[in-house]
């Protein structure tokens, strides 16, 4: 847990810190100083969390599965999960999907509409999309180690697919990808085939779709 808190706080720090060049040359202003933002900057990460989240109850609610919250503990790190009734396959594939499905509509709204956002003073929202990247890195350290709670989304959608479902690490590739292109996207707005490319690997997961429950 050490190693992820210290990732959180490089993360924090990578995203509130604006290039030099980007700085307004005028002294901060109290609703402008460091500690502000960061304070929005987390207010954007915990709205990224909530739209994670929306993802699964949005999908669970349209397979009346009975969404709701349910406590949870991983070591000595209490937090919470979006639990749902059984369902057939495909749909656990689908819901378990849901929540990084809408994280890479939010990037790819970002890193669209607002293409110099590394050189922009937007606290709240790069600190969505930084929620973005981090969560997506932490799930896959977490499917790459097969470990964590039992109701990660990792672990549903690696039961899922094909027959008799496949590796977890398999599906922490699959997600660990758009979120390295995106981060590489952020710092590099230019480079084309970064974009492609991350969105041929998101339009790839929809598409996993098909496979799973079969």
């Amino acid at each position: 847990m050490k190693i992820t808190r210290a990732f959180l706080a490089a993360v924090i720090l990578t995203f509130v810190t604006t290039p030099a060049h980007a700085q307004d040359p005028a002294p901060a202003s109290p609703q402008h100083s460091e500690a502000t933002d960061i304070v929005v900057f987390l207010a954007g990460a915990a709205a990224g969390l909530a739209i994670h989240e929306s993802g699964h109850v949005l999908f669970g609610l349209t397979f009346d599965a009975n969404p709701r919250v349910s406590g949870i503990r991983y070591g000595p790190v209490p937090f919470f999960a979006i639990i749902h009734d059984p369902v057939p396959r495909r749909q656990e594939f689908i819901i378990s999907s849901a929540g990084f499905w809408m994280q890479h509509g939010g990037s790819e709204w970002l890193l669209t509409a607002r293409p110099g956002l590394k050189d922009e003073h937007a606290p709240f929202l790069k600190g969505l999309f930084a929620f973005n990247l981090a969560a997506s890195a932490v799930y896959s350290t977490a499917a790459f180690g097969t470990f964590g709670p039992p109701q990660r989304d990792t672990r549903g959608m690696a039961a899922t697919l094909g027959h008799d479902g496949i590796r977890e690490p398999v599906v922490g590739f699959l997600v660990l990808g758009p979120a390295v292109l995106d981060g590489y996207r952020y710092l590099h707005p230019e480079a084309s085939w970064a974009k492609w490319t991350s969105r041929s690997v998101k339009i790839g997961l929809v598409a996993l779709t098909m496979a799973a429950g079969r």
